[in-house]
């Protein structure tokens, strides 16, 4: 039995009852399928999702499971078992039999495939046929399942078979709908690409030119390199060898033949390292920011316009001609909303978002007001609890005497905290000496000791549960690295003791454990905190670079698997086999590589793989692992390697740096968003803000002192039952943090006005629809 379309309400029209007051009940006259329908809209706006979904109440519910988080993270975990293949695949680390892993891919495969099929319910028929990420996706299922009937054949019938298709596993992380930070990232390096190919195309003939002065220069001049072979007298390997000191990998050995003939030479090589190591590297820096900035600004303008569009559809669906208002939200409906959306914040903290939105105290917000409602949720909001000490409860003459009140006052003092960060900074010195003195052994159980102290005292002083409440980070990472230490102590000391023992593992992962306590040092310093925060809220981006380089990363993994494998082979020390000493590879004798001892890197697994591919990224030395494997396999096997180095280092590496440029220019330049300072000032206007005792505010103060109890004096003032404060570090998705840096580029035209908001028109279109989701 089909349901019936729903018929779409729009600003104009008056609902059937007629005008309603703002303030005529706690029961909203929408239904619940108008309030699934809103909650979507406003869930896509908060999460920037841009997703073509059929209104009806049956599709909406199904989109809501689609969106559900649980599904969300089953889907990366079944893509991280798909990459995780690779690992049991020839070549293999643990060699699995083939119908092991190809049975695991098909049932991989058809997960995915059902989630196509679920996405393909809640969006129209020619919608999904028209998104490229779709095909792309089921163009990658059918590909794999065609190379995995091919492969299993040839090796059923004892033929040499290729897994081309695992190059495609990636495409399945870019493109799945979970996936618009990355696809982001894709489309940065696609902008940037035809003013880099410019830059690349003036550096690769500033590189030949070089080359060909080079030669003339050096060829007939009879040099030797230390190997003994000659000295640049190959076109193609003086282009190679300059390509290689642009990265600085091998200066000053390539220098050193001809700077020993003459010393005139160096001049040459000087020249060539100025132009192109400093210029040219800088200038693909500077065309990398500009482009990436200017395109990134641009998709989030999209992404604002989106978002607002979003917001002006729920409210269509839940305005309500109010009486001398116009057509507005009741509070009704807004609290319904708003527990859709985001079931686990609390009835105070919704009542707080509400008096911002309504802030002459209306009973009802109109239509600027209501589109703000995605942003509001993104503002990260710390709720705490007000709760009496269970000593206040217990004993409460001995808690609230004049002793016990001035340690408490001591333990919230700043003094404290600076008391302790020195106490740390000793430890570390002690930590630098000889262990083996009985004092500094000793000495170590004396700052165990006060580190427990210190907890405890922080216990009595603050409530429990409040000291370790989710957010409190600095709470959680003292206490577990203290009890850490404290347990590893006294397993060393009894093994110790019983005289079985005598390695010194346990005691070195105790002293591991006391110097990360220099992290919090660290925090307190102002102008180190400024990176801190810096650090944490483009922390979710670089996750997103992470993921950016597992996709370059598997890729290049499983080409060079392909082409390299089996051809270094690495031997442990104690092994026996006479070819150890060239990698087992007769063509490595009396190699660089092999003297170098790079046996280990080698292209043998994927684990093996990526961590040469790392090194690679490194640039040091990167000639002399090239070297080895164009010695095994061809000159042409460069292609490979350089190919990388351009993708990786000079294009992706590039791209994140100017990210995290941009970032740090907001932390230092911008200020707080309009809507933070509202929420900030209708806290303190409510009373409910969190104080922090002390000079300044930064990480330590937000997560250590804390007063959480409920005071006990005569003159003291009972606190409200919850407090709020902003987590002003960080942001609850990327695309806050992007809009956030490019908000005071964003123009009036960025964002709706009334004209937009009521022109029926505007609120009768398709999901927006741009490159940027």
């Amino acid at each position: 039995m089909t349901e019936p379309k729903k018929k779409e309400t729009t600003v104009d029209e008056v609902p059937e009852n007629g005008k309603v007051l703002c303030n005529g009940g706690n029961n909203s006259g929408k239904t619940k399928d108008d309030l699934n329908l809103a909650a979507v809209y406003v869930s896509d706006a908060q999460y920037s999702r841009n997703i073509f979904f059929d209104t009806t109440p049956q599709a909406v519910r199904l989109y809501l499971i689609y969106n559900h988080w649980a599904l969300q993270v089953l889907v990366y975990v079944l893509i991280l078992v798909l990459l995780s293949l690779a690992l049991f695949e020839d070549p293999a680390v643990l060699l699995l039999p083939i119908w092991v892993t190809m049975v695991m891919e098909l049932f991989l495969l058809t997960a995915f495939s059902a989630r196509m099929a679920h996405y393909a319910t809640v969006i129209p028929r020619q919608r999904f046929w028209k998104d490229p990420k779709n095909i792309c996706i089921l163009a990658t299922i059918l590909l794999t399942l065609v190379d995995m009937v091919i492969y299993g054949s040839l090796k059923t019938f004892g033929f040499y078979g290729v897994r081309w298709s695992r190059i495609l596993r990636p495409l399945l992380l870019v493109n799945i709908t979970e996936g618009r930070q990355l696809r982001r990232a894709f489309r940065s390096i696609r902008n940037a690409l035809p003013q880099i190919l410019v830059v690349f195309l003036l550096f690769m003939f500033s590189l030949l030119i070089f080359s060909l002065m080079a030669l003339k220069l050096f060829s007939r001049r009879g040099l030797t390199t230390v190997e003994g072979s000659p000295y640049f007298t190959s076109y193609l390997e003086i282009v190679f060898e300059l390509y290689v000191l642009v990265t600085t990998a091998n200066s000053p050995d390539i220098m050193m033949p001809a700077y020993n003939s003459h010393q005139l030479f160096a001049v040459f090589f000087i020249l060539y390292i100025l132009v192109n190591t400093y210029i040219f590297m800088s200038v693909f820096l500077a065309v990398v920011y500009n482009n990436y900035k200017k395109y990134l600004k641009e998709e989030v303008r999209q992404l604002v316009r989106a978002k607002r569009h979003k917001m002006v559809r729920a409210f269509a669906v839940l305005q309500e001609r109010v009486d001398g208002e116009g057509p507005a939200v009741t509070r009704a409906s807004w609290n319904q909303l708003v527990q859709l959306v985001q079931p686990d914040i609390s009835h105070a903290h919704r009542e707080l978002l509400w008096s911002v939105s309504d802030d002459s105290n209306k009973g009802c917000i109109g239509k600027m007001a209501f589109v703000q409602l995605a942003d509001l949720l993104n503002i990260p909001v710390i709720a705490v609890k007000s709760r009496p000490h269970p000593f206040h409860t217990w004993l409460p003459a001995l808690y609230d005497s004049a002793p016990s009140r001035l340690l408490r006052h001591l333990v919230q003092h700043r003094m404290f905290v600076y008391a302790y960060d020195l106490i740390i900074l000793v430890n570390a010195v002690f930590i630098g000496l000889d262990e083996g003195n009985p004092l500094i052994a000793s000495a170590e159980w004396g700052f165990l000791a006060l580190y427990l102290l210190e907890i405890l005292l922080k216990l009595y002083t603050f409530e429990p549960r409040a000291f370790f409440s989710t957010h409190q980070f600095w709470n959680w990472f003292d206490t577990v690295i203290i009890v850490l230490a404290l347990v590893a102590t006294l397993i060393n000391a009894s093994l110790k003791s019983s005289g079985f023992y005598s390695s010194r593992q346990v005691l070195d992962i105790v002293f591991i454990l006391r110097i990360l306590r220099l992290i919090r040092v660290v925090d307190s310093i102002e102008r180190f905190r400024s990176i801190i925060n810096t650090l944490i809220k483009i922390g979710p981006t670089i996750l997103t670079f992470g993921q950016l380089i597992l996709v370059v990363y598997y890729i290049f993994a499983m080409v060079g698997m392909e082409i390299f494998k089996g051809k270094i082979i690495f031997f442990d020390a104690n092994s026996t086999n006479l070819t150890k000493d060239y990698c087992g590879n007769p063509l490595l004798k009396d190699s660089a590589f092999a003297k170098l001892n790079y046996c280990r890197n080698n292209f043998n697994d994927v684990v093996s793989a990526c961590i040469l591919l790392v090194e690679l990224t490194v640039v040091n030395q990167w000639h002399d692992i090239l070297s080895g494997f164009t010695k095994v396999t061809h000159e042409s096997a460069r292609i490979f390697f350089v190919l990388f180095h351009i993708v990786v280092v000079i294009v992706i590496i590039n791209i994140f740096v100017a990210f995290v440029l941009e970032a740090f220019f907001v932390e230092y330049t911008v200020d707080k968003s309009d809507l933070q300072t509202s929420l900030e000032k209708k806290i303190a206007e409510l009373d409910l803000g969190i104080q922090h005792e002390g000079p300044g505010s930064n990480l330590v103060d937000s997560m250590e002192t804390q007063d959480n109890d409920q005071p006990t004096g005569g003159g003291s003032r009972t606190k409200p039952s919850m407090m709020f404060s902003i987590a002003s570090k960080r942001y609850k998705t990327v695309e806050g943090l992007l809009q956030r840096m490019f908000e005071a580029d964003l123009g009036s035209e960025d964002y709706p006005d009334d004209q937009d908001l009521d022109e029926p028109s505007n609120l009768n279109f398709s999901n927006p629809t741009f490159n940027s989701l």
